[in-house]
């Protein structure tokens, strides 16, 4: 237990630790800058909220196709060359980004990186797991998602700043150097197959997602994933959009929002999961992060309502001066609640995919399973929530958004049930 008493800070002198959080930072920082520059493109192009809806079920559709073989590929492949195909193809996209300029280009670009960060994300998130010690994985898992976070953090500042100062041009381009600085990371100091241990010639792909399908936590947390992600991708597209949209809010201002959520992820998530390894009951730091995340969506919708009540701000930098309506306050205070939800809930689930999967000698599987949840609810989240806006009002959309999240948080308390080993897992130890 020395290496998780020690904190999130020595993980840094693990080389591939920090190649993999190389990959955690490019990605995260590159998703926070686009959600950014979507607010700014839906309102260049004035789109409706179903149209809005398409930025994010376009990122999701292609990596509902792909997830689930790519988590078998992983298992069974070399992780190192899909981190650096991965981190090749987000280039190719801001490169694509940079050029875009209609709406069909954004969504069709939005596919392209959905590809490439489901390909991060999953391959990523299964190495971190194949290499981390038993004992401090949820460490392990925690601090890689806390760099994901302050990187999230970065792209919501320095990313929302030079879209105000500069527009999308040089954006692109310093997202790209901090991803091809990714890959030299990865290039050099990560080992060459990471992850990946399952022998094919015992288990096909569907034998291996059968037979996690047939354990009742990965049931429980497969349900609570697909139900849950319809409430956040809709926090996640539309809040940056309600604020440039409803209240003219700028894109630095926007990415200011943002950052409060990001800042408590990045200053708790390594802390909370170490939590989990200490105290265990994995299950209930999900509902309790489920339950808060509800009530941070609830909040957004209060924004509509602060004129008059919370008092507008003038601050003046960089050459400009710039208003924050009583708004802007509101979103942050709420964006702050999520980023609490997420930190309590993240580390747990991840370590509980994680444990099911090496049951079967398939972590990568597991997490594809996680993904492709995520993905269902991604693909009509967004859509579906975005008719909802056209069709009634902002505050009715964001409370429907978090009625999702409150009634998958309830079944899953149902579902859920800690299982011992499977027998086949219990025998090879005996022997």
């Amino acid at each position: 237990m020395a290496e998780s008493s020690s904190g999130s800070l020595r993980l840094f002198g693990n080389r591939e630790f920090v190649a993999l959080a190389s990959t955690a930072f490019a990605r995260s920082q590159a998703y926070s800058t686009i959600l950014i520059a979507l607010a700014l493109y839906a309102d260049m192009f004035d789109t409706s909220g179903t149209v809005e809806g398409l930025f994010g079920t376009a990122f999701a559709a292609v990596q509902l196709l792909i997830v689930l073989p790519l988590g078998r590929y992983i298992d069974l492949k070399d992780s190192k060359k899909f981190l650096l195909v991965g981190l090749a193809l987000n280039v190719a996209v801001f490169v694509g980004f940079a050029f875009a300029n209609t709406v069909e280009h954004v969504i069709l670009l939005r596919a392209v990186q959905g590809l490439g960060a489901s390909i991060l994300w999953l391959t990523g998130t299964t190495v971190v797991g194949e290499i981390s010690p038993d004992e401090s994985r949820g460490l392990w898992i925690g601090s890689y998602n806390q760099v994901g976070a302050f990187s999230s953090l970065f792209g919501d500042v320095f990313g929302g700043l030079l879209l105000f100062l500069y527009d999308f041009e040089l954006t692109y381009a310093v997202l790209s150097f901090f991803t091809i600085a990714a890959f030299v990371s990865v290039y050099v100091f990560l080992r060459d197959d990471p992850g990946g241990t399952a022998d094919p010639e015992e288990a096909s792909g569907m034998e291996t997602l059968g037979d996690l399908l047939g354990r009742r936590a990965i049931q429980a947390l497969v349900f609570f994933r697909g139900s849950f992600s319809v409430g956040k991708m809709a926090v996640i597209i539309f809040l940056p959009i309600y604020a440039r949209t409803g209240f003219g809010i700028n894109a630095f201002l926007i990415g200011g929002i943002m950052a409060g959520g990001k800042l408590t992820k990045s200053l708790t998530q390594g802390w909370v999961g170490d939590l989990t390894d200490r105290f265990g009951n994995k299950s209930r730091f999900i509902l309790a992060g489920a339950l808060v995340y509800a009530l941070g969506t609830a909040l957004i919708p209060m924004a509509g309502f602060a004129a008059g009540v919370v008092p507008s701000v003038t601050i003046a930098g960089l050459g400009h001066e710039m208003v924050l309506p009583g708004a802007f306050f509101v979103l942050f205070a709420a964006y702050s609640v999520l980023g609490i939800g997420d930190s309590l809930r993240l580390p747990a689930s991840m370590a509980l995919f994680v444990e099911e999967g090496e049951y079967f000698d398939a972590v990568g599987s597991s997490l594809s399973l996680r993904s492709i949840a995520w993905k269902v609810g991604q693909v009509g989240g967004p859509v579906l929530v975005g008719a909802i806006w056209d069709a009634t009002s902002f505050l009715v959309a964001f409370w429907t958004a978090a009625a999702f999240i409150v009634v998958s948080t309830g079944v899953f308390a149902w579902l859920f049930t800690a299982e011992a080993a499977p027998e086949q897992v219990a025998a090879f130890t005996d022997d």
